[in-house]
């Protein structure tokens, strides 16, 4: 699934909005109950409860890796094992937010592949293909209304 959006703020900012976790689930309903942050360098991890739309809740806590590509990317996976014993066993998740400047600010495409188990597939992907487009389309222009009402390129 990809989603685009030109937001009037720099790549930098964009960046440094989405590694800041907190900040970010303002805006990223799927993320609820953080338990912990850390960083290292370019690389954050935290453990949150997810909150996918259309399945059912609580759902087992898991660890999203970030990683950033300075002034272009930001990566992110499901944290390697023994991290999610749960998550790693059940799906692959992986993500992306690539910011490229462009007239007017940066353009960010957001993109995000999750693959479930044959033995789950067949029940929680045709939820996820009904629920999640509507559910990323509605986080970008959260994100973009939550950076630009902040942003310094706006000043």
């Amino acid at each position: 699934m990809v989603v685009r959006q030109l937001m009037k703020c720099s790549p930098d900012e964009y960046l440094d909005f989405v590694m800041d976790v907190e900040r970010y689930a303002e805006v990223d309903d799927k993320i609820t109950s953080l338990s912990w942050i850390r960083r290292e360098g370019d690389v954050v991890r935290f453990r949150f409860r997810p909150a996918l739309p259309g399945l059912p809740r609580p759902m087992p806590k898991m660890v999203l890796q970030l990683t950033l590509v300075a002034g272009e990317r930001i990566d992110l996976r499901l944290a390697p094992l023994p991290m999610n014993k749960f998550g790693n066993r059940v799906m692959t998740y992986t993500g992306s937010f690539v910011c490229t400047p462009a007239d007017g600010g940066t353009l960010v495409t957001s993109s995000t592949t999750l693959e479930v188990i044959p033995a789950l597939r067949w029940l929680v992907e045709p939820i996820l293909r009904r629920t999640l487009p509507a559910n990323f389309q509605a986080e970008i222009e959260h994100a973009k209304s939550y950076i630009e009402a902040r942003s310094a390129y706006n000043s």
